[in-house]
């Protein structure tokens, strides 16, 4: 999830919807917690599925229904994160394969179209899992090489977690777990 680049801040009662990604803490968090507003407001190592979501006040029972019946269509998946990316001012690391999470993005936005993927600022979405953000180039490059003998690694993803920013801080309000997927 990204910061709201005009004011530099989330807004309370904004939520999203995040793949967590814990096998890359060991690996990012540290940089993370320095170069990403969003690991500072207590989201963990995640590639973002859809933000923005619905307002908070609006999630009840028939959006959490409606949230697992789309996700009752993908199973769980393996990705492997090999190199960094970079946006302007941004450094990630990239998915691999990223179609699973596309997939994900674009079921969930279908459903909801009214919340496109980042307020619909950009034409394509683009999996990844940021690393540090409005960063110089330097510091982006610097970050890169520190990281870069730490990848390749592997991560299982299992469900899609519901984030919600209380004005203070990011909570996982739940979990939708993804069907397990089929032996074949």
């Amino acid at each position: 999830m990204t910061h709201d680049g005009a004011s530099g801040a989330f807004l309370a009662g904004q939520t999203g919807l995040i793949v967590e990604i814990p096998e890359a803490e060991p690996v990012v968090r540290a940089w993370r917690e320095r170069l990403d507003p969003g690991a500072r407001a207590g989201v963990p190592a995640h590639v973002t599925v859809l933000f923005p979501f619905l307002e908070e006040r609006l999630i009840d029972a028939s959006v959490h229904a409606a949230i697992s019946g789309v996700l009752a269509g993908h199973e769980a998946f393996d990705l492997r994160f090999e190199e960094c990316g970079r946006f302007p001012g941004t450094l990630y690391l990239a998915p691999v394969p990223d179609t699973p999470l596309r997939r994900l993005t674009l079921a969930i936005a279908e459903r909801w179209p009214h919340t496109p993927p980042y307020g619909g600022r950009f034409a394509e979405v683009i999996p990844h899992l940021t690393i540090a953000q409005d960063q110089e180039p330097h510091v982006l490059s610097s970050v890169e090489a520190d990281l870069r003998p730490r990848l390749p690694f592997s991560a299982h993803v299992s469900s899609v977690a519901l984030m919600a920013y209380d004005g203070t801080t990011w909570r996982r309000r739940t979990a939708f777990p993804l069907p397990p997927a089929a032996d074949g």
